[in-house]
């Protein structure tokens, strides 16, 4: 995998990463404005730390390869 499709691809983990993010803080405020199913809530908080856990262990395997690459 070259170095520009590798930057390519840590730039889309991360724009989505930040439109998680941006998703889970509408979440909250809608939660706080006119109440939901906390359950729910609670269930895709779950989802998004998983999905987190798993794009830092991408990012830990990539940065891996990278650095056997540059050897």
């Amino acid at each position: 995998m070259s170095a520009d499709r590798i930057a390519s691809a840590l730039t889309r983990i991360e724009t989505a990463m930040a439109r998680i993010d941006a998703a889970r803080a509408g979440l909250g405020e809608g939660e706080a404005r006119g109440g939901g199913s906390s359950a729910r809530v609670v269930e895709l908080v779950n989802v998004h730390e998983k999905l987190r856990e798993q794009v830092a262990e991408s990012l830990r395997e990539l940065d891996a390869l990278l650095a056997t690459l540059e050897e």
